[in-house]
């Protein structure tokens, strides 16, 4: 049974910074490209970041440029997310999600975790 978990969210005000972890088990998460997606309240759901399998591949949202940063550790069967500079438009729920390819489609999801970020 495949299981992606993201932890590190929370509350934080502008310009602050949290990270995210997104941990996996029953998948070959070497093989896998990951991806970080959020949601906000009346919003479609946005790829915010992506690396592929081997990490040579990342991938950003323009809205996210310069202020997170995808890391993988395929010995830990993890994805990270650190976001700085975050502003009130960053809160949403955020997950993870795994798949072949890092352009997607993505096959499994976390349940996701949710960032506030206060003015």
């Amino acid at each position: 049974q495949v299981q992606l978990v993201e932890s590190g969210g929370g509350s934080v005000q502008a310009g602050g910074s949290l990270r995210l972890s997104c941990t996996t088990s029953g998948l070959t998460f070497s093989s896998s490209a990951m991806g970080w997606f959020r949601q906000a309240p009346g919003k479609e759901r946005e790829r915010v970041a992506a690396i592929s399998n081997g990490g040579r591949t990342v991938l950003y949202a323009e809205s996210v440029k310069g202020r997170f940063t995808v890391s993988r550790d395929n010995a830990k069967n993890r994805v990270d997310l650190q976001m700085n500079s975050l502003k009130p438009e960053d809160t949403a729920v955020y997950s993870c999600a795994a798949g072949p390819l890092v352009a997607g489609p993505y096959r499994y999801w976390g349940q996701g975790t949710q960032v506030t970020v206060s003015s």
